[in-house]
């Protein structure tokens, strides 16, 4: 098992924003975490990856306790993530984003490879690899945000509402991208707004309501469960 969280408490000053959460991602996973808004699903992330911190509760990743470990440590040991809202840095060209996401590697003569890789899986951004990072699009953009964190080398890559505020014909090919992340050997907790489209490419997903878990189950499962189809799927 890759990662593990255990009866996690996250408070946001007074507000219990996740209360006793406790799932599971295994190695070579899609793991979808839904739910409407508020409910808790960004604060989980950011507690993974070291932002918050957790009032109760245990992370285990590859078996070891990180839940209070310092940001840096977390990303050095393998686990990346991609923001909501992208945060690309303006005022830096496309390769300079590429090369913050590799700043903490210290296996150097991989780096070339990684590029490579990126660019392929990118091409847009190769196109414009020495133009300003701010005057891509939207789509573009988050492309961008998705190849910087794969620049860090991840074993799991946390992404935060890959599909948010793009046309639909990017949002397929966000989607297409992720699975082929995984493909790759990339472990991938996923937190996304479009629970059809997340559920679609899970192995498993999980349903937060208010802070807690009320659904779990295969991708397929719970796109065929009545309560989630009412509740996120518009049926």
């Amino acid at each position: 098992m890759l990662l593990q969280v255990e009866d996690l408490f996250v408070n946001y000053g007074v507000i219990q924003a996740v209360k006793g959460v406790s799932f599971n991602v295994n190695e070579g996973e899609i793991v979808s975490l839904i739910g409407a808004n508020g409910a808790g699903k960004s604060t989980i992330l950011h507690t993974i990856s070291g932002i918050m911190r957790p009032k109760s509760g245990r992370i285990l990743y590859n078996g070891k306790e990180i839940q209070k470990e310092k940001s840096q440590k977390i990303v050095s040991g393998g686990i990346s993530q991609v923001p909501e809202g992208r945060h690309i840095f303006a005022g830096l060209s496309v390769l300079e984003n590429l090369q913050m996401g590799a700043f903490l590697r210290k296996d150097k003569s991989q780096l070339k490879k990684d590029y490579d890789n990126v660019f392929e899986r990118f091409p847009v951004l190769q196109e414009r690899k020495n133009q300003d990072a701010a005057t891509l699009s939207g789509g573009e953009q988050q492309m961008l945000a998705m190849g910087r964190a794969l620049m860090a080398a991840p074993k799991l890559l946390l992404l935060d509402e890959p599909s948010m505020g793009l046309a639909p014909i990017f949002i397929n090919e966000i989607f297409d991208i992720i699975e082929s992340i995984k493909k790759q050997g990339t472990t991938v907790l996923l937190i996304e707004q479009n629970a059809a489209k997340a559920l679609s490419i899970a192995d498993r997903g999980y349903v937060l309501s208010v802070g807690k878990i009320v659904l779990s189950g295969t991708g397929q499962e719970l796109l065929n469960n009545a309560e989630v189809k009412k509740a996120y799927l518009g049926g």
